[in-house]
């Protein structure tokens, strides 16, 4: 076996029940969701497992999926799975990727995302921003597209897989974008139900808060090699991290360079951590040849546990 790697989803992969098979069956993953509900001041155990509008509110939704991904890996740990060679997480999943390179302390990692969820709610108002998924179009063709659109903000914010990209900005100019897009060739552009223009400029206010938050958050050496949304690319030097953080609010995630990256490296071995199959999926569109796994439930927990402990 090659090189493993860890990757964490963002917000947009969580449903109700996420995580409940693990808190009723592994007591350390009963720890970190009763820790989590002291940590960001509501029951977390609500907001994952029962039918509630909350896990779809940003200042909710953002401390639920860190939660869940943090008790899957806690429970990797203490079953003494393979560890990472190299992490990643999309968007808010970073928070997971620097719990899992030993950078950031549960409780630190838990009440920052709390905070940042909070900050971008607040960032901006219900209504004004918006998000779209351009599918089957060139990266340089939707930045070149994007340039020609003089008002309004649009800006891509995810650079996802191939023939998958995410445009955030104001909602007309995302609107007007999206018209021009599937004129320059886009198969689809599909307005996403978020609650705030991600990953944008809009966001900016959100990010200088973040930063006061993360000044106050004991960054530690990095144990695991992971890589910045911001750049694609490893990261070095811990002094940086609190920049690249405040900076991955209102920055495009470089999802795809990301993974690239990994593979350049000699990952062979991707192991999604969290809700969904989300990243699992943009893996197989970079490179099908690599052996993809994800942990979302129990069941796949004792799968992967047999398959790399075997």
């Amino acid at each position: 076996m090659g090189k493993i790697a860890f990757m964490f989803p963002g917000q947009g992969a969580q449903y109700v029940g996420m995580g409940k098979d693990f808190y009723d069956t592994i007591p350390v993953c009963r720890e970190i969701f009763d820790k989590a509900s002291e940590l960001a001041g509501f029951d977390m155990k609500r907001i994952c497992f029962e039918e509630n509008e909350e896990i779809n509110i940003t200042e909710y939704t953002q401390a639920a999926m860190v939660t869940v991904s943090a008790a899957i890996l806690a429970a990797m740990k203490e079953q003494k799975f393979p560890w990472a060679d190299i992490t990643a997480g999309l968007s808010l999943g970073e928070y997971n990727a620097l719990l899992a390179s030993d950078v950031l302390s549960f409780d630190d990692c838990c009440r920052t995302v709390r905070k940042r969820g909070i900050y971008m709610q607040e960032a901006v108002p219900q209504g004004i921003g918006g998000m779209s998924a351009v599918i089957g179009l060139d990266a340089k063709v939707i930045e070149e597209t994007l340039q020609e659109i003089n008002q309004g903000i649009v800006e891509i914010a995810n650079y996802n897989c191939p023939g998958q990209i995410v445009i955030s900005g104001e909602i007309d100019a995302v609107k007007k974008a999206g018209e021009l897009l599937k004129e320059a060739g886009a198969k689809r552009v599909l307005p996403l139900n978020v609650s705030g223009p991600f990953h944008s400029s809009m966001l900016k206010p959100a990010s200088e808060k973040l930063y006061q938050e993360l000044k106050t958050v004991e960054i530690r050496p990095i144990k695991v090699p992971y890589i910045a949304n911001v750049t694609g690319d490893v990261v070095e030097n811990p002094d940086d991290i609190r920049e690249l953080l405040k900076k991955q609010i209102s920055s495009s995630v470089r999802w795809q360079q990301s993974m690239e990256r990994m593979i350049f490296m000699g990952v062979d071995t991707f192991i999604e951590i969290g809700p969904g199959k989300t990243l699992s999926n943009f893996i197989k569109k970079i490179d099908r040849s690599k052996k993809v796994l994800s942990i979302a439930t129990v069941e796949d927990f004792e799968k992967v546990k047999k398959e790399l402990l075997t």
